[in-house]
């Protein structure tokens, strides 16, 4: 039974990072329930405004899609009013969301010490290139870079190739994003024992070399440097991507000798997995040019609908390798809702993503996309800090709002 609450309701955030990873964060906490708060510069706004496939409406659709559900102000914190206005939000607010280069916000006067004399059960949440310390603390950073720096862009292409994007050159802004809001949650559960907010501090690159599973502990215990491997995986084979006799590709995954044993009936050749063939990971290993080639060739045979069957059937891990068109039609995307088609009142019917995780008895909504710049400010200026038409007026013509 859903209960009529979110599970961040009554959380105030302050949002005045730019573009993705920090953004991203604070996303997630709005998702489910918290107040968030855009903070952009006047007349300027989020980079991710103008990012990616534009709309009549003249913002972008990563930011309709990344920005929902937030409130949008404007305000130059590099401006002495607009530092003191920051500070009056700071006091009403649980968490401030920042992804500015290290000692910028310290430069405004709004390092953490001063934010925190104001508000001390405030959480920063900070995301940067290389995180707040280190000698690489000053240099700018990307995805890219944090791809790069991070491990994965080594291992993602052919070993007799250049490295190649990983998927996505966003992928360490949107885990930066993940691992901000995980943060954020542990600052606060921790702050109902302390009474006392902190910092939660992370690099681009953290969080992708967090998830290179045993690539720093091989390393450290024999040495072992992965190289690229194209579709395949270390440690295990066959395990990556197939091509199908009707020009698509399908994914297979045996992580055991079971599983292989059930991928030869389902090729109708049982014998692969014999004692004397490929039954042992040990042995398949040492042959995996000839293993992975002898299931292309198999692959190669069926068209991709009748090979899922196939291997669904005789319980083998598989999947097709997907387009994004495809997963449009996909029925498994509709039942769990995994696309939200909402109206925007700007651009009209928007297709985006929808929230994970699904909270069974207080769930997340997508209640606004991404709004105007300053579309929030009276509200915001007026309601919430009691500014006078007249103050608001004069803030607007100093650029200050």
């Amino acid at each position: 039974m859903m209960l009529d609450v979110q599970a961040l309701e009554g959380c105030k955030v302050l949002d005045v990072s730019t573009f993705l990873a920090g953004p991203f964060c604070a996303t997630q906490l709005g998702e489910f329930g918290a107040d968030v708060i855009k903070v952009e510069l006047p007349k300027v706004g989020d980079a991710n405004r103008r990012f990616g496939t534009m709309t009549e409406c003249g913002d972008s659709l990563p930011w309709l899609s990344e920005s929902r559900n937030k409130r949008c102000i404007t305000l130059d914190l590099r401006k002495p009013e607009g530092a003191a206005l920051l500070k009056r939000l700071v006091a009403q607010s649980d968490v401030m969301v920042e992804n500015f280069q290290p000692g910028t916000l310290e430069r405004w006067g709004l390092g953490y010490d001063v934010l925190s004399a104001v508000n001390p059960r405030l959480i920063l949440v900070r995301i940067s290139g290389y995180g707040q310390t280190g000698p690489y603390k000053d240099r700018p950073g990307f995805g890219r870079i944090g791809n790069a720096f991070g491990g994965l862009s080594f291992l993602a292409g052919y070993p007799d190739r250049a490295p190649v994007t990983p998927g996505s050159a966003t992928i360490p802004d949107y885990m930066a994003g993940i691992y901000g809001a995980l943060g954020t949650l542990l600052a606060m559960q921790a702050r109902e024992k302390t009474g006392r907010g902190q910092v939660v501090d992370i690099g681009l690159y953290e969080p992708i070399f967090r998830i290179l599973d045993e690539l720093a502990p091989a390393f450290a215990f024999n040495g072992y440097v992965r190289q690229r491997m194209g579709p395949g995986t270390v440690n295990v084979v066959p395990h990556s991507h197939y091509p199908t006799q009707d020009g698509r590709w399908i994914a297979i995954a045996c992580t055991n000798d079971k599983i292989f044993a059930r991928l030869a009936e389902a090729m109708g050749r049982p014998e692969l997995a014999g004692q004397d063939a490929w039954g042992t990971l040990a042995a398949r290993e040492r042959d995996r040019p000839k293993v992975d080639e002898t299931v292309a060739a198999w692959t190669a045979t069926l068209p991709r609908a009748e090979l899922l069957k196939l291997c669904e059937a005789g319980q083998v891990p598989c999947g097709p390798v997907y387009s994004v068109d495809e997963i449009f039609e996909d029925p498994q995307y509709a039942a769990r809702g995994n696309i939200l088609r909402i109206e925007d009142p700007r651009v009209g019917p928007l297709a985006i993503p929808n929230l994970v995780p699904k909270l069974t008895e207080t769930p997340g909504q997508v209640k606004w996309t991404g709004a105007p710049l300053g579309a929030h400010n009276d509200e915001i200026y007026g309601e919430r800090l009691g500014l006078s038409k007249a103050e608001m007026e004069r803030l607007r013509e100093d650029g200050v709002i």
